[in-house]
């Protein structure tokens, strides 16, 4: 039963129980110390959770997003977003537990984290942009698969038709088989039934990261030279202000790269209690994991500028830089297929846990909210507990995202928004005051100010990427015709 596997031996209902209520004492073989089934959870598989969410369609933008900055620029920037995002991942790692790091309350989602030391509106504000990020990352993960699909198809056509054939293909088919596929894996109940799906969906990450790193190598060799420039594509090639505006989407397609923090502390929930304390040891998952990121994102992007220079693609993978083989092109785009059915899920389980909460809450006595119906399984009288309320509404939040996405198909300019508006809020900011608060700093002291224009530098960071990726997203909108348009 993932990571809370010990639940079958100790308690067979799937609700939340409290020790009071059951009569468990803190510390029993069943229960952790606030009364909640034990968890399980290890670094490793933290990392895995860490990798599915960020290793995503994000690292096949990355070639694009260097060639409009330069081999200066490029890799500065990815390093910077990869040193604030492991910063401010450790600052907000410590505000899991209140008070004392090992037997604190625990706050069980980031909404939790922000009330228990900042409250006020603030945790509104923090409710929104992080639900409101979750949405959006629904949308751009059903855009990308559903690419990733259309791919796969293209690159057969181009083999048999040859490379000068259109292939034109609508996305809009592809984008229903994928919703169709996260209705039937949106109905797994919590986070802590996922990890063997992160474990699956972080192999697939790495198999089409090093698919895409290998083609670029045999590009750079067949090309006899590394291509690309300092400074990234020139002013000529676009006008000036496409240069800024394309710079500016390039810092958003980075920062969406990098993003995670929204469900950080969802991910901390689900590590065993200490020694050592949760906060230790997804410090350590952090660092494996953005490590591993990095040096991926580093290969990955830097690789497919050297093969494409100025030319990249908006998708390694799905651009058609690489042609042949076809075969190796089909494996690779499965695999992202498969990487992002599960980085969907790892992404979606804290909205769908706050609704479900929520309605709990508002309405105890309903049956259609807290009652389960058995679903026969075998003959042999196996059953799957359905909650109605969990089937439907689980199910219209996918129906809904994969209309959204069949409307705005727009990968890289879609995926630079996402990145510019979840990263300041959710990624700096909150983390920021929340260490502050939880640590005590004084006000104008040296770590004060230090933490304060962190904080000013990436607003002004996401303010520019975020124009940027909109510029690009009205440009897409003067040629694009809804559930018309093919690719």
């Amino acid at each position: 039963m993932g990571e809370n596997g010990a639940a079958k031996h100790c308690y067979p209902a799937a609700m939340e129980v409290t020790s009071v209520e059951f009569g468990h004492t803190a510390g029993s073989k069943c229960y952790d110390d606030d009364g909640r089934l034990k968890r399980t959870g290890t670094m490793w598989t933290a990392s895995a959770h860490i990798i599915t969410a960020v290793i995503g369609s994000g690292v096949l933008s990355l070639a694009w997003a260097i060639a409009q900055l330069g081999w200066v620029a490029g890799p500065a920037v990815m390093l910077l977003f990869s040193f604030v995002t492991y910063y401010t991942s450790a600052l907000l790692a410590d505000c899991y537990r209140s008070g004392d790091p090992c037997t604190g309350k625990r706050n069980y989602t980031y909404m939790d984290a922000v009330n228990a030391n900042l409250s006020g509106i603030k945790v509104q504000i923090c409710g929104f942009l992080q639900y409101a990020n979750i949405v959006g990352v629904a949308i751009g993960y059903t855009i990308a698969a559903s690419i990733s699909m259309l791919a796969i198809k293209k690159a057969n056509c181009f083999h048999v038709e040859g490379h000068g054939d259109p292939c034109s293909i609508s996305s809009t088919p592809y984008m229903i088989i994928f919703g169709v596929a996260e209705i039937f894996f949106s109905q797994i109940p919590d986070f802590d039934q996922i990890s063997w799906l992160s474990i699956l969906a972080s192999i697939m990450s790495f198999t089409y990261s090093s698919i895409g790193l290998g083609l670029g190598v045999v590009q750079v060799i067949s090309n006899k030279g590394i291509q690309g420039s300092l400074t990234g594509i020139s002013v000529g090639a676009v006008t000036p202000l496409d240069k800024v505006w394309r710079s500016l989407q390039a810092f958003g397609d980075i920062a969406f790269a990098y993003s995670y923090s929204l469900i950080l502390i969802e991910i901390q929930d689900t590590i065993r209690a200490p020694p050592p304390s949760e906060s230790k040891v997804m410090r350590r998952a952090t660092v494996v994991s953005v490590a591993v990121t990095t040096l991926f994102y580093m290969l990955c992007g830097c690789m497919g500028y050297a093969a494409f220079g100025d030319d990249a693609p908006g998708n390694l993978l799905t651009g058609f830089g690489f042609y042949e083989p076809f075969w190796l092109l089909d494996i690779a785009n499965a695999a992202i297929v498969v990487h992002l059915v599960g980085a969907y899920q790892v992404y979606c389980q804290p909205l769908f846990a706050f609704v479900e909460k929520w309605a709990q809450q508002r309405w105890p006595e309903s049956r259609y909210i807290t009652g389960e119906v058995d679903v026969p399984l075998s003959p042999s009288g196996r059953c799957y507990k359905v909650n109605l309320f969990r089937l439907t509404w689980r199910t219209a939040f996918v129906v809904a995202t994969t209309v959204v996405s069949m409307l705005l198909p727009f990968f890289n300019d879609v995926v630079g928004l996402l990145g510019a508006l979840g990263f300041w809020p959710l990624t700096v900011y909150f983390p920021v005051e929340m260490y502050i608060v939880q640590k005590k700093v004084p006000r104008w002291s040296t770590r004060w100010v230090c933490l304060q224009l962190l904080s000013v530098a990436c607003l002004i960071i996401t303010v520019a990427s975020a124009a940027g990726s909109v510029a690009g997203i009205i440009s897409d909108l003067k040629v694009y015709k809804p559930f018309v348009t093919t690719y």
